[in-house]
């Protein structure tokens, strides 16, 4: 299948597909991961350092083309998705395609809604029948990258892959034939950009990693509509990405096959707790025996967490005792130590100097220790084993061949709709229980809206 340009299949699909094509467990996938994400938006309004990226952002153009989610101010597209972006993913609380290691509604949905926000201005809206499409075949482009590498991950995929995926939904918004497509994906390449660098470090140049490539997918666009011809051989040609980003080491030809048929984004999985996808293993196992066993996090002398190199060696770094918050949400010692002296993990304890000073939490956090069981597949997130020991000499374990959040261990619909309002709440500014019930609604019934542009009022506080 890859003695021609794999790209070409790529965009045979996105270009063919269309609403009534699609699987109605897609649609339905779709419509749960679109309000998901649009909840962690909003909750987003609260992250560190917003209000300054605003500020900064808004001296890079005037316009009045797009909306920040929340607090409503008026940027150009190209701003407005890169703030909409961050927001969505600044938390640690936006779904994720395991399989891929991409967060592809961040990148994609913020451009998007930017991008059908500004076509609605100029006269031309977006509907809900395709935006629903976009949004599949998009996450198809993004999940296509990451699935196909057999390398280890080394540049940011939520970032690069992302990048691709914002462009492919875009493009099909636009109409964009064949050849427009190609354009539109290799002036994206031209753009993207991803370096795992801040995730060491804590840096929220994670997220707004994103949002620069949310900005490049809706220029990409532009350049392709304006017939502007970006390269085409972007995947595995000599300087492909496939080359350069994922070191010559993949597959392409099991995911080209299954194109239009195993749809990726039924392949997401959720956050149940605001922390890296990562950091969910230990909180999910710790939670599982204590439930079982019925110990409680007192009783606890060790606890030993098994888990796959990726895992080990983006999370398993040291607890820190003041921890920045774009830190602690990537220590999975830190999110084990938050569970354990609270049951729990949400927003608030990551939200403040004194949350994450926390103690108790700390104490805990230096029970834990991280081993890398060994797996060979390095972009497996699963399976993990958490093992613990009681202060009494007992010994428990539990292997999770999926955590918590997984497609094939999903959140409930009422888990889901829960995460959403506590989303809402958590907000920097009060939501109307109206809105939060109207988006609900708006989502649900997607296919009968003819702008979904204005969807984003209902956002606005």
């Amino acid at each position: 299948m890859t003695d021609a340009n794999p790209l070409d299949h790529v965009v045979d699909h996105i270009v063919a597909v269309d609403f009534d094509s699609l699987p109605q467990e897609v649609v339905d996938k779709a419509k749960t991961f679109l309000l998901d994400s649009i909840g962690v938006g909003i909750a987003g309004s609260a992250g560190a350092d917003i209000d300054r990226l605003k500020r900064t952002v808004a001296q890079w153009g005037d316009g009045d083309e797009a909306t920040v989610w929340l607090t409503g101010e008026r940027l150009p597209a190209m701003q407005a998705a890169i703030v909409n972006a961050y927001q969505i993913h600044c938390l640690e609380f936006d779904c994720v395609h395991e399989g891929a290691v991409v967060h592809p509604m961040a990148t994609m949905l913020s451009a998007v809604m930017a991008w059908a926000e500004r076509a609605s201005r100029h006269g031309q809206p977006v509907s809900g029948r395709d935006l629903i499409t976009a949004l599949a075949v998009g996450v198809d482009m993004a999940a296509v990258l990451g699935v196909a590498s057999k390398a280890p991950i080394r540049f940011f995929r939520p970032a690069t892959a992302g990048g691709f995926g914002a462009t492919a939904a875009i493009g099909k918004l636009a109409g964009f034939d064949r050849c427009q497509m190609k354009d539109a994906l290799g002036a994206m390449y031209g753009q993207t950009s991803g370096t795992l660098q801040p995730h060491v470090e804590g840096s929220m140049l994670l997220g707004l990693q994103i949002g620069f490539n949310a900005r490049g997918a809706i220029s990409a666009c532009d350049l392709a509509a304006a017939g502007i011809r970006g390269p085409h051989d972007i995947l595995t040609g000599r300087y492909g990405y496939l080359h350069l980003y994922e070191m010559g080491d993949f597959d392409l030809d099991p995911v080209l096959a299954s194109l239009g048929s195993a749809w990726q984004i039924a392949r997401l999985s959720h956050k149940p707790f605001p922390s890296g996808r990562l950091t969910h293993g230990v909180v999910d196992g710790l939670g599982r025996l204590m439930k079982t066993h019925g110990f409680g996090a007192v009783d606890i002398a060790t606890v030993r967490c098994e888990v796959p190199s990726l895992v080990a060696n983006l999370v398993g770094r040291p607890d820190m005792p003041e921890p920045a918050a774009n830190y602690a949400k990537l220590c999975l010692r830190f999110v084990a130590g938050i569970f354990l002296a609270h049951g729990r993990v949400d927003l608030e304890h990551f939200a403040t100097p004194a949350a994450l000073a926390d103690p108790a939490a700390h104490a805990y956090a230096a029970l834990v220790d991280v081993v890398d069981n060994g797996n060979p597949d390095p972009n497996a997130l699963d399976p993990q084993t958490v093992r613990v020991r009681l202060k009494s000499g007992a010994e428990h374990d539990v292997t999770m061949p999926q955590v918590y959040g997984h497609p094939d261990a999903p959140l409930t619909p009422e888990e889901n709709l829960d995460k959403f309002r506590r989303c809402c709440g958590y907000a920097a500014r009060s939501l109307p229980t109206s809105n939060v019930d109207g988006l609900i609604a708006s989502v649900a019934g997607i296919e009968a809206e003819p702008d979904v542009a204005r969807i984003v009022n209902l956002t606005l506080a």
